[in-house]
């Protein structure tokens, strides 16, 4: 007859000490009145009461696996040489495929032109402005050498002006 303490009679049973607690809550095995176990007869009202299925395997061989340290992933650095992570990368084409999903669609409704188009437009329209300006002494050279009040020049130089100008604002409106 051996007297173990709680923890020294699982141990000695090879259970754990809360399944010593139930069985002692449950009536399986009894305790002395100082609270000890007294070992063998524990043992014979163990097996005794204790359902066949109930019966704990020998506890498995303990696998240890080593300790590795944790190590904090490489934070994604743009300006690095590790590059964007995948999702902000991700991200950040979405954004540019949806810019152009724009611009293609006020294109093709008429709402943008292209750059080109525009300079053109602007140089074809500026040169038959300085075209029309510049052909205005050809045409009346000869007129205005013949008049001789200003007035009358001033006149005609202003309408022959105010037609190229009208010319360029025509333009506009077609």
């Amino acid at each position: 007859m051996a007297l173990l303490s709680l923890r020294a009679y699982a141990k000695h049973r090879g259970v754990s000490l809360a399944a010593v607690q139930k069985a002692i809550k449950s009536g399986r095995i009894a305790t002395t009145a100082d609270g000890s176990i007294d070992s063998d007869r524990a043992d014979a009202d163990w097996s005794a009461k204790t359902r066949p299925g109930q019966k704990r395997r020998a506890p498995a061989p303990a696998i240890v696996a080593p300790v590795v340290p944790y190590v904090e992933p490489p934070r994604s650095d743009p300006g690095g040489a590790g590059g964007l992570d995948y999702f902000r990368a991700r991200a950040i084409r979405e954004s540019y495929l949806a810019r152009l999903a724009k611009i293609e669609f006020e294109e093709k409704s008429a709402k943008l032109v292209s750059r080109d188009e525009v300079q053109i437009a602007a140089f074809t329209k500026a040169r038959t402005v300085r075209d029309s300006l510049l052909n205005i002494p050809d045409r009346l050279a000869a007129t205005l050498a013949a008049e001789a009040d200003a007035d009358n020049v001033h006149q005609m130089l202003t309408v022959e002006i105010r037609k190229a100008l009208d010319e360029l604002a025509g333009a506009d409106r077609d």
